[in-house]
Parts: structure tokens; C-alpha cells; sequence
């Protein structure tokens, strides 16, 4: 059993963790800036703003834990100068606080989420938007910090991940499931843009497998399907799924600027783990249309 803080625990990915990572039997340590608590007593619940290093180092004091996964975060592909400061105070000035924290610790290893949209090292190329530079520079500290201090520092580059229980209806899984849900035509761009689409189990998966490993060849590694499929194919396949003729209104909106298409290379999950993401795209979206129809009357009264 290990003591394990985990950051953004009420979030889609956060909360699956947490569930997981309590059914292995682990001690689980959740942090909100709300106020928080677990009826069944399963889950450990600490207040702080990870924002604010004073807050960090002391919700480390009390926690100590072993690992930390460090998966909130300020999430947006907007570009938009509005989004420059939230993104950096949430996504690096957090986890500069966070490393600082865990080295002061004696914390054997920290698991930051990474994103598709940060370009790997061979890659030049300029980020996209406020939320990529923020994961670009995270990925620079992790270096910095492997380099000089001991801690174990892995960052998953987590590509984009669906399934049940993602309810921000600004993502195009929930958003068009639940417009053709209620017969309506969602609104989206041209549909041509290509995307590693990941279900959550296997995030989760990978995500467990990279805190755990005893040995690692790398620090930084893709966590994806490995194959691309486009946005086109995927309403394409919800719209069967949901079965009532809704269809999509390709090219109401303008395509986003810089956008990019990146496939995940899987060969260090197979090589160093023996496993890769296992669940098809129709195995999950099917998973995420039945979820989000049996709370569809639920989710229409409420928006």
C-alpha cells in the first residue's frame, strides 16, 4: 500500500483514479479548494490551493506522501489572451510548487499529466495555444528537476481521453452526444481534423502502470490509441449509436488556429509494460452513449 496525493480529484481523469487507485488498497489523498469529504470514509480529502506555494508546502507537510499525481489543471484549447495567466497559475506555477514541495519531502515520484498538444523533443514546432506552452514548460521543469534533485518525475503525454462520467459539455464527445440525445444538430467545424481519441480505463491504466514501475527507460511517453481517426468519423459513429437521424452541422464554426494532428506512439507502453490502450473507439463511444442516455432526461432538465 502506498500513500498517494492525487490533484484534481474531482475532475474525469482524477475521479477514475481515485477509484482505482482505492480498490488496489492504497491510501488516497484528494485535494480541492472547496470543501470536501467521503461519506464511506474511503477517500482522505485535504483543502488547499495549489496556486499558492505557501499552500502546497504545507498540504505536503501533512499528507507526506509517496506519490503524487498531479492532474489538475486549467483546461482549455482556446487561444485567447484571457486564458495566458489562469493557464500558467494553474498548470506550471502548480507544479513548481508541487516539485519544490515533494523534493523538501523526501517524495519518491510525481506522475504529471502531459498533453498531446506539447510537442516531444524532436519536434520544433510553436505551441498552439496558452494550455500548450503551460505543459511545454512543464515537461522543461521535469527535465530541470530530474536533472538536479532526486525525484522521480513521470510525464504522461495523455492524448484526448472520453468515456462515461465526462460531463463538460464544451468537448465534442459529451457536447454532440448529448445535442443528438435531445434531436438537435450540434455545431461543429469542418470535421476534417484527424485525433487519438483514448478511452479513460486505459488512461487510467497507463497512468497506474507508469507510478508503479520499478524501472523506467523513459520519463516522458505518449498515452494514446495509437491510431487516428477523424472528428468527421466520430459524429459519423455517435449519430448510429444514438440512432434518431440527428445529424452534425459540419462547418458552423471556424477551425481553431495552429491546430495540430499527432498520433501516439504506443512502443513504450508495449516495450516497457507489455500492454497498450485496449478498448476500440466503438467499444467506448458505445460505453459513453449508453451512459450519457441513461441520465439524458437528468442532464436536459438541468441545462
Amino acid at each position: 500500500m502506498s500513500r498517494i496525493l492525487v490533484t484534481g480529484a474531482t475532475g474525469f481523469i482524477g475521479s477514475h483514479l481515485c477509484k482505482r487507485l482505492i480498490s488496489e488498497g492504497h491510501e488516497v489523498h484528494g485535494v480541492s479548494r472547496s470543501f470536501n469529504r467521503d461519506p464511506n470514509g474511503n477517500m482522505n480529502w485535504s483543502q488547499a490551493d495549489i496556486r499558492d506555494a505557501h499552500s502546497v508546502r504545507r498540504l505536503l507537510r501533512i499528507v507526506r506522501p509517496q506519490i503524487v499525481f498531479h492532474l489538475a489543471g486549467h483546461v482549455t484549447g482556446q487561444r485567447d489572451l484571457t486564458e495566458v495567466i489562469p493557464t500558467f497559475q494553474t498548470n506550471l506555477a502548480s507544479t513548481i510548487y508541487l516539485l519544490v514541495a515533494m523534493v523538501e519531502q523526501g517524495c519518491e515520484r510525481a506522475i504529471l499529466a502531459g498533453s498531446c498538444e506539447s510537442p516531444a523533443a524532436s519536434e520544433v514546432q510553436t505551441p498552439c495555444s496558452p494550455y500548450s506552452a503551460s505543459k511545454w514548460s512543464v515537461a522543461a521543469y521535469a527535465d530541470m528537476f530530474r536533472a538536479l534533485f532526486p525525484i522521480s518525475i513521470v510525464v504522461p503525454r495523455i492524448f484526448i481521453t472520453y468515456g462515461p462520467g465526462l460531463q463538460d459539455t464544451r468537448k465534442i464527445i459529451p457536447y454532440t452526444i448529448l445535442s443528438m440525445l435531445r434531436g438537435e444538430r450540434p455545431k461543429l467545424g469542418n470535421g476534417r481534423r484527424m485525433v487519438d481519441w483514448i478511452y479513460i480505463d486505459d488512461v487510467i491504466e497507463g497512468l497506474i502502470r507508469a507510478a508503479f514501475a520499478t524501472h523506467l527507460v523513459q520519463d516522458i511517453f505518449d498515452l494514446g490509441s495509437g491510431a487516428l481517426v477523424s472528428i468527421r468519423s466520430l459524429v459519423s459513429r455517435i449519430a448510429e449509436m444514438v440512432g434518431n437521424g440527428a445529424e452534425a452541422d459540419f462547418g458552423a464554426l471556424p477551425e481553431r488556429l495552429l491546430e495540430h494532428e499527432r498520433v501516439a506512439d504506443t512502443g513504450f507502453l508495449e516495450h516497457t509494460f507489455g500492454w497498450k490502450p485496449a478498448t476500440s473507439l466503438d467499444e467506448g463511444l458505445k460505453n459513453t452513449v449508453e451512459w450519457f442516455r441513461s441520465r439524458h432526461a437528468n442532464v436536459a432538465r438541468a441545462s
